[in-house]
């Protein structure tokens, strides 16, 4: 028979009196609350209760084994209760991993007003354009933008970037101004480094038309600013996200190629190892985020 609810059984016996009072009060017959009890004190190898037709008492063993069950069944329920408020109420600390670029910019701001709403919860965000491990490294969720692997993680879409094509003035007046994604293998073009191959560039236009660019330049790196900085300072033409490449082109570093052609619109996502039992701390604050990205703040106006 089941160990601990034998010993609430035996718990609510002494706490009621009797075993009829103890049956009512668990819902249980007079035979179950009496077998729990047998197959408890069987097990330990003591007699816990003396039975009477009047009443029931506590034998020596009994007193004993009945403070420390009571005690560790109080601490049991209280442990059970903290739990089910962390899946209603945020508490502890949500560890976030996210974007360099992206983090900086549109998730490290957002969290004053997150903290605000729940007092007792503690945030530790990372930023690295790696993935990270979830599991290993002990994230709650993951902030994680473009394809994404299939994995055992959870995953959803918050809002959608655009990738838009770039080049600095001054790249353009000394090596010319491409009209094709084909005229893209003759420049000097910036890639971002997620592997060891080269990277490919979609583009399509608005009569179904589609190109695929096999880009392998000079200049290689893994975060989008610098890649940005690098094409603005001249070293070629680079393919960013808009919330990246945005700030650059309203300042006049950057100027947007290829008017015609369309490149890929890819998606942010939120990344978390279960959907059963995500803690309140991170369903929430995936909510947050959400409801925050709806309007895709980074977007530039057309």
């Amino acid at each position: 028979m089941d160990s601990l609810t034998g010993l609430r059984v035996f718990v609510k016996v002494v706490e009621t009196g009797s075993f009829t009072a103890a049956a009512e009060a668990l819902e249980l017959s007079r035979a179950m609350v009496s077998k729990h009890v047998q197959t408890l004190e069987a097990r330990l190898g003591v007699r816990l209760l003396q039975r009477s037709t009047r009443r029931v008492a506590l034998t020596e063993a009994g007193s004993r084994y009945h403070a420390r069950a009571s005690a560790w069944l109080e601490d049991m329920d209280t442990t059970e209760a903290e739990l089910g408020q962390l899946t209603t109420e945020p508490r502890g600390t949500l560890r976030i991993s996210a974007p360099m670029s992206f983090g900086r910019v549109y998730v490290a701001p957002l969290l004053g007003e997150f903290l605000n709403r729940h007092p007792g919860l503690r945030i530790d965000l990372a930023l690295a354009d790696r993935a990270v491990d979830l599991i290993e490294d002990g994230y709650d969720l993951a902030v994680r933008i473009g394809e994404l692997a299939d994995s055992s993680l959870v995953c959803r879409r918050l809002a959608a970037t655009r990738l838009l094509l770039c080049a600095s003035p001054g790249y353009l007046a000394r090596y010319g101004t491409p009209d094709h994604p084909a005229e893209l293998s003759g420049h000097e073009c910036l890639s971002y480094r997620l592997s060891d191959t080269p990277s490919d560039w979609h583009f399509s236009d608005a009569d179904g038309h589609t190109a695929t660019v096999r880009i392998d330049g000079r200049v290689r790196a893994d975060n989008g600013e610098a890649l940005c900085e690098a094409a603005a300072n001249g070293l070629g033409i680079v393919l960013q996200p808009d919330f990246i490449a945005g700030p650059f082109l309203q300042a006049g570093r950057l100027l947007a190629l290829l008017p015609d052609w369309n490149t890929r619109e890819i998606g942010i996502h939120a990344v978390y190892p279960e959907r059963r039992y995500l803690p309140a701390r991170a369903r929430r604050f995936i909510d947050f985020l959400a409801e925050r990205y709806a309007l895709a703040p980074w977007r530039m106006e057309s």
